[in-house]
């Protein structure tokens, strides 16, 4: 008689999660892939491993996740949905939690249970934030690749003994201007990630949780919580805080009623398999070519209705290429002597600009290049650009600069790093720019990767 083998695929908004158990409820094979926006590619890479170490084994397949609808039904098997799935897999496995919080790519969910003094029966609570992305791991792999902090180099940060700044966690666009403001200030990798933990943190204990107190013990699910030590010190740190304000008393320490389980990052799919078995429902797993067909006849439908540009898709690319214009100097020097020019450098949000100009105010050269987090760094290149082209397609044996100034977010510390002569706020810098070349102009209006201006002369 051929074995029974389950499977339980979390398809998540950054992750594919999957588990097989057997009858006894062990786990015989995980897979944590991030897809990369490949959902459907990394579900049949998943699905073709097991195939290939289960065989002809009588399989059943359970799926769940934000992303797990669609596939569930192409492969006609039964979809969970997750909260229901979490939910089942605690009570079954750690019926003393009395609250879960569990951070996913794109949502956060936090469940709850009290006890009703009038019945004695365990009363859950569930809430979710799948509208906005702040205090999720969207927000930890946006700025942490902004800072050039590897996913590798994530489990060895540290929350506790570091420095904390302020950081505000409601919205990932906003966490990302603090961060990108204070990482202008020159302050270290290692405090912004942990200010941008103590951020998300405190944003799901005010906000997730609607006013509700995660009651002790505490389980802390999903990737971040699981990959991250430093998060779950964020969390061992706050949530103790709270339980003193509130008069909710532990024995012990109160961090070590803070955990991360085993297999944290799997309780979706682990619950959804429990859900699936609970409910008796057939969901036999057909094989993973079903869902390899599903995706040819996508990838081979056009849409007539997509219009680009220029009225058809493939109009976009000549759209673009006579739309945006390579830089072209008009003023031309003597090429055996040196060129003097005034130097500006913005050190901006998301990228950082360099412009040379003579004394009469015109442009000689202009460099602009994508922020790579490190305004020091950033600024060699635009300064290395300036230079080449000077040296380049002016053929000037040299460039001297005969003045330097600074504006935008970083202007403070570029100005100390390369000894400019000022550091201008922003919006004095735009009004003057615009006042030399536009005499009649009223409104100035400018918008930057992460702040909007507008000026009114």
């Amino acid at each position: 008689m051929a074995s029974r083998y389950f499977t339980g695929l979390d398809v998540g908004s950054t992750t594919v999660k999957g588990v097989v158990m057997d009858d006894a409820q062990n786990i015989l094979y995980s897979s944590y892939q991030r897809h990369e926006a490949r959902q459907i590619e990394t579900v049949i890479e998943f699905l073709s491993e097991i195939q290939e170490r289960f065989g002809n084994a009588d399989l059943s397949l359970f799926v769940t996740g934000s992303g797990g609808g669609t596939i569930a039904s192409v492969l006609g098997c039964r979809y969970v949905q997750e909260v229901n799935a979490i939910t089942l897999v605690v009570e079954k496995l750690y019926p003393d939690i009395n609250s879960v919080i569990e951070i996913g790519g794109q949502d956060a969910k936090a469940i709850i249970w009290s006890i009703e003094p009038a019945t004695g029966r365990k009363r859950r609570f569930t809430t979710m934030n799948d509208k906005c992305a702040g205090g999720t791991g969207t927000v930890i792999d946006r700025i942490s690749g902004k800072l050039n902090v590897t996913q590798q180099y994530l489990p060895e940060l540290e929350y506790t003994g570091i420095k904390i700044h302020t950081v505000a966690g409601r919205c990932g666009v906003f966490a990302e201007m603090d961060i990108n403001s204070l990482q202008k200030q020159g302050v270290p990798p290692e405090e912004l990630m942990a200010s941008l933990f103590e951020a998300i943190v405190q944003q799901n204990l005010s906000v997730l949780t609607r006013g509700n107190t995660l009651t002790p013990d505490v389980l802390l699910l999903g990737g971040p919580n699981t990959f991250i030590p430093a998060l779950k010190q964020a969390w061992q740190h706050n949530i103790p805080l709270l339980w003193e304000q509130r008069g909710i008393k532990v024995k012990g320490d109160p961090a070590s009623h803070i955990r991360v389980p085993d297999n944290a990052q799997f309780f979706a799919a682990i619950g959804s398999i429990f859900y699936g078995i609970s409910d008796e429902q057939e969901s036999k797993f057909r094989g993973a070519d079903i869902l390899e067909q599903h995706l040819h006849k996508i990838r081979n439908t056009t849409n007539p209705d997509i219009q680009g540009p220029s009225g058809k898709l493939e109009g976009s690319v000549p759209f673009l290429k006579s739309s945006v214009q390579a830089y072209k100097p008009t003023l031309q020097f003597n090429r055996d002597k040196v060129i003097k020019a005034y130097l500006g450098i913005d050190g901006g949000s998301t990228s950082t600009k360099g412009v040379l100009i003579t004394e009469d105010g015109e442009v000689i050269e202009r460099a602009y290049i994508l922020s790579r987090g490190n305004p020091i760094d950033d600024t060699k290149q635009i300064l290395l650009s300036l230079n080449d082209a000077v040296t380049g397609r002016h053929s000037a044996p040299a460039l001297e600069i005969l003045g330097a100034g600074t504006t935008g977010y970083a202007k403070d510390i570029i100005k100390e790093a390369i000894g400019a002569d000022v550091a201008i706020v922003e919006t004095v810098a735009h009004t003057k720019s615009a006042l030399h070349f536009y005499k009649d102009v009223d409104v100035i209006c400018d918008v930057g990767g992460q702040d909007i201006k507008i000026i009114f002369l």
